[in-house]
Protein backbone atom coordinates (compact mmCIF):
# COMPACT_ATOMS: atom_id res chain seq x y z
CA UNK A 1 0.00 0.00 0.00
CA UNK A 2 2.78 2.23 0.76
CA UNK A 3 4.50 1.54 -2.47
CA UNK A 4 1.18 2.41 -4.17
CA UNK A 5 1.32 5.73 -2.72
CA UNK A 6 4.72 6.96 -2.90
CA UNK A 7 4.10 6.05 -7.23
CA UNK A 8 1.37 8.30 -7.18
CA UNK A 9 2.68 10.75 -5.15
CA UNK A 10 5.75 10.69 -7.72
CA UNK A 11 3.29 10.59 -10.48
CA UNK A 12 1.54 13.70 -9.01
CA UNK A 13 5.27 15.55 -9.13
CA UNK A 14 5.77 14.86 -12.26
CA UNK A 15 2.70 16.06 -13.82
CA UNK A 16 3.25 19.46 -11.83
CA UNK A 17 6.92 19.75 -13.09
CA UNK A 18 5.57 18.85 -16.99
CA UNK A 19 2.42 21.36 -16.13
CA UNK A 20 4.64 24.46 -14.84
CA UNK A 21 7.15 23.39 -18.16
CA UNK A 22 4.21 23.80 -20.21
CA UNK A 23 3.38 27.52 -18.78
CA UNK A 24 6.51 28.56 -19.35
CA UNK A 25 7.09 26.86 -22.77
CA UNK A 26 3.67 28.87 -24.27
CA UNK A 27 4.86 32.09 -22.25
CA UNK A 28 8.70 31.90 -23.76
CA UNK A 29 6.90 31.39 -26.90
CA UNK A 30 3.54 33.40 -27.36
CA UNK A 31 4.22 35.59 -25.14
CA UNK A 32 0.80 37.39 -22.92
CA UNK A 33 0.09 39.74 -25.95
CA UNK A 34 -2.39 39.52 -28.56
CA UNK A 35 -4.25 36.28 -28.52
CA UNK A 36 -1.10 34.70 -26.36
CA UNK A 37 -1.99 31.03 -25.60
CA UNK A 38 -4.19 30.83 -28.36
CA UNK A 39 -1.81 30.96 -31.33
CA UNK A 40 -1.13 27.09 -29.90
CA UNK A 41 -3.49 26.16 -32.14
CA UNK A 42 -4.14 28.87 -34.51
CA UNK A 43 -1.01 29.04 -35.76
CA UNK A 44 -0.81 25.31 -37.14
CA UNK A 45 -4.70 26.49 -37.96
CA UNK A 46 -3.82 29.12 -40.16
CA UNK A 47 -1.41 27.00 -41.82
CA UNK A 48 -3.37 24.27 -42.66
CA UNK A 49 -6.08 26.25 -43.66
CA UNK A 50 -3.70 28.43 -46.20
CA UNK A 51 -2.65 25.13 -47.86
CA UNK A 52 -6.40 24.31 -48.28
CA UNK A 53 -7.41 27.55 -49.47
CA UNK A 54 -4.90 27.51 -52.02
CA UNK A 55 -5.48 23.90 -53.51
CA UNK A 56 -9.50 24.74 -53.12
CA UNK A 57 -9.07 27.76 -55.33
CA UNK A 58 -6.24 26.82 -57.77
CA UNK A 59 -7.12 23.22 -58.06
CA UNK A 60 -11.04 22.89 -58.78
CA UNK A 61 -11.34 19.15 -59.38
CA UNK A 62 -11.76 16.62 -56.95
CA UNK A 63 -8.23 14.90 -56.06
CA UNK A 64 -9.50 10.92 -58.36
CA UNK A 65 -12.93 11.68 -56.97
CA UNK A 66 -11.95 12.39 -53.64
CA UNK A 67 -13.12 16.35 -52.11
CA UNK A 68 -9.98 18.67 -51.93
CA UNK A 69 -10.62 19.93 -48.68
CA UNK A 70 -10.81 16.88 -47.08
CA UNK A 71 -7.82 15.50 -48.71
CA UNK A 72 -5.49 18.40 -48.30
CA UNK A 73 -6.36 18.85 -44.86
CA UNK A 74 -5.99 15.14 -43.28
CA UNK A 75 -2.79 15.36 -45.22
CA UNK A 76 -1.28 19.01 -44.18
CA UNK A 77 -2.70 17.92 -40.31
CA UNK A 78 -0.47 14.87 -40.35
CA UNK A 79 2.53 16.06 -41.45
CA UNK A 80 2.21 19.16 -38.84
CA UNK A 81 2.25 17.14 -36.04
CA UNK A 82 5.56 14.82 -36.97
CA UNK A 83 7.10 18.23 -38.83
CA UNK A 84 6.56 20.40 -35.38
CA UNK A 85 7.36 17.97 -33.07
CA UNK A 86 10.88 17.04 -34.81
CA UNK A 87 11.40 20.68 -35.59
CA UNK A 88 10.71 21.64 -31.69
CA UNK A 89 12.39 18.47 -29.62
CA UNK A 90 15.77 19.30 -31.29
CA UNK A 91 18.30 20.78 -28.67
CA UNK A 92 14.94 20.87 -26.22
CA UNK A 93 17.57 19.96 -23.60
CA UNK A 94 20.70 21.67 -24.44
CA UNK A 95 18.98 25.02 -24.44
CA UNK A 96 16.93 24.17 -21.04
CA UNK A 97 20.20 22.80 -19.34
CA UNK A 98 19.50 25.23 -16.17
CA UNK A 99 15.99 24.25 -15.86
CA UNK A 100 17.80 21.16 -14.28
CA UNK A 101 18.98 22.46 -11.15
CA UNK A 102 15.49 22.53 -9.85
CA UNK A 103 15.41 18.84 -8.01
CA UNK A 104 12.56 17.45 -9.34
CA UNK A 105 13.06 18.61 -13.02
CA UNK A 106 14.48 15.80 -14.94
CA UNK A 107 15.48 15.38 -18.90
CA UNK A 108 12.36 13.57 -19.86
CA UNK A 109 10.09 16.45 -18.41
CA UNK A 110 12.20 18.77 -20.90
CA UNK A 111 11.32 16.35 -23.73
CA UNK A 112 7.64 15.53 -22.87
CA UNK A 113 6.52 18.93 -22.23
CA UNK A 114 7.48 20.15 -25.72
CA UNK A 115 6.08 17.10 -27.41
CA UNK A 116 2.92 17.20 -25.71
CA UNK A 117 2.70 20.81 -26.71
CA UNK A 118 2.71 20.33 -30.13
CA UNK A 119 0.41 17.66 -30.17
CA UNK A 120 -2.27 19.19 -28.32
CA UNK A 121 -1.59 22.70 -30.56
CA UNK A 122 -2.09 20.54 -33.63
CA UNK A 123 -5.35 18.31 -32.45
CA UNK A 124 -7.14 21.16 -31.42
CA UNK A 125 -6.30 23.24 -34.43
CA UNK A 126 -7.44 19.71 -36.19
CA UNK A 127 -10.61 19.03 -34.00
CA UNK A 128 -11.67 23.27 -34.88
CA UNK A 129 -10.93 23.25 -38.68
CA UNK A 130 -13.10 19.90 -38.90
CA UNK A 131 -16.28 21.22 -36.53
CA UNK A 132 -15.91 24.61 -38.39
CA UNK A 133 -15.83 23.29 -41.74
CA UNK A 134 -18.51 21.04 -41.59
CA UNK A 135 -20.80 23.91 -39.59
CA UNK A 136 -20.68 25.71 -42.94
CA UNK A 137 -20.86 23.02 -45.55
CA UNK A 138 -17.62 23.18 -46.76
CA UNK A 139 -16.99 19.28 -46.06
CA UNK A 140 -18.80 15.87 -45.36
CA UNK A 141 -19.04 14.73 -41.89
CA UNK A 142 -16.55 11.74 -41.55
CA UNK A 143 -18.36 8.50 -42.16
CA UNK A 144 -16.51 6.86 -39.32
CA UNK A 145 -15.36 8.96 -36.62
CA UNK A 146 -13.43 6.15 -34.58
CA UNK A 147 -11.15 5.44 -37.21
CA UNK A 148 -10.25 9.41 -37.85
CA UNK A 149 -9.61 8.89 -34.28
CA UNK A 150 -7.10 6.11 -34.13
CA UNK A 151 -5.62 7.37 -37.35
CA UNK A 152 -4.86 11.05 -35.42
CA UNK A 153 -3.61 9.07 -32.59
CA UNK A 154 -1.22 6.62 -34.34
CA UNK A 155 -0.02 10.25 -36.49
CA UNK A 156 0.41 11.72 -32.93
CA UNK A 157 2.23 9.09 -31.79
CA UNK A 158 4.81 8.87 -34.89
CA UNK A 159 5.11 12.53 -33.95
CA UNK A 160 6.20 11.75 -29.90
CA UNK A 161 8.21 8.77 -30.76
CA UNK A 162 10.36 10.77 -33.78
CA UNK A 163 10.49 13.75 -31.32
CA UNK A 164 11.82 11.67 -28.26
CA UNK A 165 14.31 9.47 -31.06
CA UNK A 166 15.66 13.11 -33.03
CA UNK A 167 16.02 15.00 -29.18
CA UNK A 168 18.55 11.78 -28.41
CA UNK A 169 19.91 11.60 -31.46
CA UNK A 170 20.52 15.66 -31.64
CA UNK A 171 21.87 15.97 -28.06
CA UNK A 172 24.42 13.34 -28.91
CA UNK A 173 25.29 14.86 -32.14
CA UNK A 174 25.12 18.52 -33.73
CA UNK A 175 25.85 17.13 -36.94
CA UNK A 176 22.66 15.54 -36.74
CA UNK A 177 20.02 18.31 -35.85
CA UNK A 178 21.67 20.58 -39.11
CA UNK A 179 20.75 17.51 -40.85
CA UNK A 180 16.98 16.77 -39.83
CA UNK A 181 15.91 19.75 -41.34
CA UNK A 182 16.52 19.48 -44.46
CA UNK A 183 15.57 15.85 -44.35
CA UNK A 184 12.21 16.75 -43.28
CA UNK A 185 11.91 18.21 -46.81
CA UNK A 186 12.94 15.02 -48.61
CA UNK A 187 10.25 13.10 -46.40
CA UNK A 188 7.12 15.77 -47.19
CA UNK A 189 6.91 13.74 -50.50
CA UNK A 190 6.59 10.00 -49.37
CA UNK A 191 4.47 10.73 -46.35
CA UNK A 192 1.59 10.41 -48.21
CA UNK A 193 0.43 13.85 -48.33
CA UNK A 194 -0.17 14.03 -51.94
CA UNK A 195 -1.47 10.54 -52.37
CA UNK A 196 -3.33 7.57 -51.51
CA UNK A 197 -1.71 3.79 -51.56
CA UNK A 198 -3.81 2.96 -54.27
CA UNK A 199 -3.01 5.05 -56.56
CA UNK A 200 0.21 3.64 -56.82
CA UNK A 201 1.46 0.26 -58.81
CA UNK A 202 1.35 -2.47 -56.57
CA UNK A 203 4.78 -2.98 -55.98
CA UNK A 204 5.58 0.36 -54.74
CA UNK A 205 2.55 0.39 -52.66
CA UNK A 206 5.18 -2.16 -50.53
CA UNK A 207 7.00 0.27 -50.80
CA UNK A 208 5.07 3.09 -49.38
CA UNK A 209 3.70 1.08 -46.63
CA UNK A 210 7.18 0.74 -44.89
CA UNK A 211 6.46 4.73 -44.01
CA UNK A 212 4.91 5.01 -40.65
CA UNK A 213 3.36 8.31 -41.73
CA UNK A 214 1.51 6.41 -44.40
CA UNK A 215 -0.16 4.10 -42.91
CA UNK A 216 -1.83 6.38 -40.09
CA UNK A 217 -2.66 8.40 -42.85
CA UNK A 218 -4.63 5.91 -44.54
CA UNK A 219 -6.18 5.03 -41.30
CA UNK A 220 -7.31 8.54 -41.02
CA UNK A 221 -8.65 8.94 -44.48
CA UNK A 222 -10.47 5.69 -44.31
CA UNK A 223 -12.64 6.84 -41.48
CA UNK A 224 -12.98 10.66 -43.22
CA UNK A 225 -14.18 8.87 -46.91
CA UNK A 226 -15.23 5.48 -45.86
CA UNK A 227 -16.88 3.25 -48.84
CA UNK A 228 -15.65 6.30 -51.63
CA UNK A 229 -11.63 5.22 -50.84
CA UNK A 230 -9.71 1.59 -51.11
CA UNK A 231 -7.07 2.42 -47.73
CA UNK A 232 -4.05 -0.43 -47.02
CA UNK A 233 -2.74 0.19 -44.09
CA UNK A 234 -0.17 -2.16 -42.14
CA UNK A 235 -0.82 -2.19 -38.31
CA UNK A 236 1.64 -4.29 -36.77
CA UNK A 237 4.47 -2.07 -38.69
CA UNK A 238 3.55 0.95 -37.79
CA UNK A 239 2.79 0.18 -33.94
CA UNK A 240 6.72 -1.87 -33.73
CA UNK A 241 8.07 1.39 -35.67
CA UNK A 242 6.53 3.72 -32.98
CA UNK A 243 7.70 1.19 -30.22
CA UNK A 244 11.04 0.59 -31.35
CA UNK A 245 11.59 4.28 -32.05
CA UNK A 246 9.91 5.13 -28.51
CA UNK A 247 12.09 2.57 -26.84
CA UNK A 248 15.37 3.95 -28.22
CA UNK A 249 14.97 7.49 -28.46
CA UNK A 250 14.33 6.70 -24.13
CA UNK A 251 17.89 4.70 -24.22
CA UNK A 252 19.47 7.77 -25.64
CA UNK A 253 17.87 9.94 -23.08
CA UNK A 254 19.20 7.79 -20.48
CA UNK A 255 22.20 7.29 -21.25
CA UNK A 256 22.58 11.63 -22.12
CA UNK A 257 20.93 12.76 -18.58
CA UNK A 258 23.64 10.98 -16.63
CA UNK A 259 26.14 13.02 -18.54
CA UNK A 260 24.47 16.52 -18.69
CA UNK A 261 25.35 19.02 -16.00
CA UNK A 262 23.13 21.85 -15.25
CA UNK A 263 24.70 25.02 -16.37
Amino acid sequence: MQGDTSFFNSLAIQWRVIRALLMREILTRYGRHNIGFFWLFVEPMLFCCGVVLIRKLFIHESARGLPVVEFVMTGYSSILLWRNCGSRCGLAISTNTSLLYHHNVRVIDLVASRIILEIAGCAIAFLVMTVLFVAIGLISPPEDLWLVMIGYILSAWIAASLGILIVGLSESSELFERLWHPAMYFMLPISGFGFMVDWLPVKIQKLALLVPMVNALEIMRQGFFGSKVRCHYELHGLIGFCLVATLVGLLLLNFFARRVEPE
